[in-house]
């Protein structure tokens, strides 16, 4: 029996560029959506890049009965790499409920209908940054200490992994990755799949390119009093596609009985931080385009600075980001331009 690598979220926007690295390294994967915040034409966009059009099933995790019956009919899954959640701080600040419900609630259902399988099975997280708050020292450190999240959609990752870590516990069959995500970026380089945002943009990079492209009238930066060089608050941003490379070698590490924890967490970013307006300057020089933007009030649930010492992830995955912001900037735009069919 070929096992077989489950992807919830997989046409979302890391998801996808996940699915296009397992698809390349010889995985045969099952994709799972519900097609909230994605679409199923990016399934053509990956068989572009790969040749291949995955399994996909159109399923919610919250229709348990669904979802456990999708085990039952795939025995051969043991793998989990798991994207599927809302993912928008400012947007959990005035929904958190909703986050709470779809992110926490989906993944017990997620894990429950693990819990039938009698066979190992490696489970990747789809965590963030965002667990660790505003932290002490820079970079941060996988060491460093687990605060009060700033936003309820930090929150639903602290919670979820004490979940997981909380289930490897009593389930000697599953291991798991959490793998924290700094803030990333860009798209594909064959420009076929990237980013599809629905309604207005939550993140910085998006909110930009829509701005270039004439969706969006202005660009807002939230607060210029920050503590930091130029008063802008200071993130990690990691090009996707090196993002989706470490879910593949994490997945093989487990799969290949290398990881004698049941649980571990890696940090992935590039170890650099850029401010809000280094990004719109560098944006600026890849496009040749000026930018309309305006200084407003600080956003409930921004922390002031956040960049990653990935060392952990480079020495035991051996894995290490190769992408700069600016190649990442100038993919992003690629694909705004794609698919606002203005190339």
């Amino acid at each position: 029996m070929i096992s077989k690598v489950l992807v919830t979220g997989g046409l979302g926007y890391i998801g996808s560029h996940t699915s296009v690295e397992l698809i390349l390294q010889g995985f045969e994967i099952i994709i799972i959506d519900n097609l909230s915040n994605s679409s199923v034409e990016v399934l053509k966009g990956i068989k572009k890049i790969t040749g291949v059009t995955p399994e996909f099933i159109k399923l919610d995790l919250m229709n348990k009965k669904k979802l456990y019956q999708l085990f039952k009919d795939y025995p051969e899954i043991s793998g989990v790499i798991h994207f599927a959640a809302s993912k928008a701080v400012g947007e959990s600040v005035n929904q958190p409920l909703a986050y709470y419900e779809n992110n926490l609630v989906s993944l017990i259902y997620l894990l429950q209908a693990i819990a039938q399988k009698t066979q190992a099975l490696s489970f990747i997280f789809s965590s963030s940054c965002t667990v660790y708050g505003q932290a002490d020292q820079l970079p941060i450190t996988e060491m460093a200490p687990i605060k009060k999240a700033e936003s309820p959609y930090g929150n639903t990752k602290q919670i979820g992994e004490d979940i997981l870590f909380d289930n490897t516990c009593s389930n000697n069959n599953l291991k798991v990755i959490s793998l924290r995500y700094f803030n990333p970026i860009g798209c594909h380089p064959s420009i076929e799949i990237g980013e599809l945002s629905k309604g207005k943009p939550e993140n910085l990079v998006p909110f930009i390119t829509q701005t270039a492209a004439g969706i969006q009238q202005k660009l807002n930066v939230f607060g210029n009093d920050y503590p930091t060089p130029d008063g802008t608050c200071i993130r990690d941003y990691i090009h996707v596609v090196d993002l989706a490379k470490a879910h593949v070698v994490g997945l093989k590490r487990m799969m290949s009985g290398e990881q004698n924890e049941n649980f571990d967490v890696f940090n992935l970013g590039t170890g650099k931080g850029n401010s809000v307006l280094q990004v719109i300057k560098t944006f600026e020089r890849v496009s040749g385009f000026s930018l309309d933007y305006d200084i407003v009030d600080r956003r409930t649930g921004d922390i002031v600075e956040a960049y990653a010492d990935a060392s952990k992830a480079n020495k035991i995955l051996g894995w290490k980001a190769k992408s700069d912001l600016e190649e990442a900037l100038k993919t992003a735009w690629q694909w705004e331009k794609k698919i606002r069919k203005l190339l």
